[in-house]
């Protein structure tokens, strides 16, 4: 028992020291994600990588049930076995520690450092300035782009996008092709995994998620097909040590783009046109609204549809706690998350993509 207090009460603060040392030195943050990480990732992702379904998600149902049904049952033993409180208590006490230890420790390895090393768009790009006139010149690049590849995608016979590819073999593809010119991506893909709990994760509008303590690509599947060729490539970013979600984002964007399927090429075309759609609006570029007409009757479809319109309607029945609720705590969960790694602007860091986007485009 001693032990089993006295372990973790050890891994804990030698890890927090690590994240100290992890904010101060960014060189100590970027040669761990060069030359620690990819080994960790490769190791980790290949061992959970042999389970078909989502490690990540059992471990958050049972750590949800521990706490449902293991609290309540520790007061009652405390109330009811007064002779054997002290050996409860540390029984406990281990089992708590040993999982603040793990959260932390997975967090913070596979998490925590990647956000205070060097973002990787300054490393890959030079920083171009980013104009009014850039923005509405990328609008136009990527309305065209994406209303041609909305001409040649698969629908079904209400003119749905449909995927008929291997996502898996085919995100694996993409994301090695890019590794090319971008080392950090070469190396071990798993197979990306689907939520079972796809309802309660639709509810807070999450396409996909990357689990740092098992290191497995997640996704939605109840998600409108469309979105699924570039969530999964996103969430293979976050696998190689992308953890900014704008740079998750952009290189999601590049391996779907440059893949040779046009169903991988189409979602990531359509994804950044909707980030470059938003900018234009909040930013009041009127002088690129006209390009807005242009958007095809096809692309227009599929823009922003997050899940098959069908899809609330034949769920109702799920609906345990109120999706506007659910949705509220995910994202004032999320903009905390980044918050507390140094993401300063939290949950609208997403849309920092579009910056990417006009140095990739327009830098030298």
């Amino acid at each position: 028992m001693k032990k089993a207090i006295c372990i973790p009460a050890v891994i804990i603060p030698v890890t927090l020291l690590i994240n100290l040392i992890a904010r101060i030195s960014t060189g100590f943050s970027d040669f761990y994600v060069r030359n620690i990480f990819p080994v960790l990732s490769n190791i980790f992702s290949f061992i959970s990588g042999l389970f078909k379904f989502s490690l990540g998600e059992v471990f958050l149902v049972l750590l949800a049930m521990l706490i449902i049904i293991g609290i309540p049952v520790f007061i009652i033993i405390l109330i009811k076995k007064k002779n054997s409180r002290s050996r409860t208590l540390k029984i406990y006490l281990a089992c708590a520690l040993s999982l603040l230890a793990f959260a932390l420790t997975t967090e913070t390895f596979n998490c925590f450092i990647m956000y205070q090393a060097t973002p990787f768009s300054e490393v890959y790009f030079n920083k171009s300035e980013r104009s009014r006139k850039q923005l509405t010149e990328l609008y136009s690049i990527l309305v065209d782009e994406t209303n041609s590849l909305a001409e040649q995608v698969q629908r079904d016979s209400d003119g749905n996008f449909i995927i008929t590819c291997n996502l898996a073999d085919e995100a694996k593809k993409a994301m090695k092709n890019i590794g090319e010119k971008y080392p950090q991506f070469r190396g071990y893909y798993p197979n990306p995994k689907p939520i079972k709990a796809s309802y309660i994760m639709s509810q807070t509008r999450t396409l996909g998620v990357y689990f740092p303590f098992t290191m497995e690509a997640n996704y939605n599947p109840s998600v409108y097909d469309c979105n699924l060729p570039n969530t999964i490539c996103h969430e293979f970013s976050h696998l190689k040590g992308i953890i900014r979600e704008d740079e998750a984002g952009f290189f999601a964007f590049i391996a779907s783009v440059q893949s040779d399927n046009i169903e991988f090429q189409y979602s990531g075309y359509l994804n950044a046109l909707e980030y470059v759609n938003n900018e234009i609006y909040k930013n009041n570029i009127t002088e690129a609204y006209e390009i807005s007409y242009r958007i095809s009757e096809k692309t227009s479809q599929d823009m922003y549809k997050f899940v098959p319109e069908e899809f609330w309607e034949e769920n109702k029945d799920k609906e345990i706690v109120s999706s506007e609720t659910v949705g509220k705590v995910s994202d004032s969960f999320t903009d905390t998350n980044l918050k507390i790694n140094g993401i300063e602007d939290g949950i609208q860091s997403y849309s920092r993509i579009v910056n990417l986007l006009l140095d990739y485009y327009f830098g030298e």
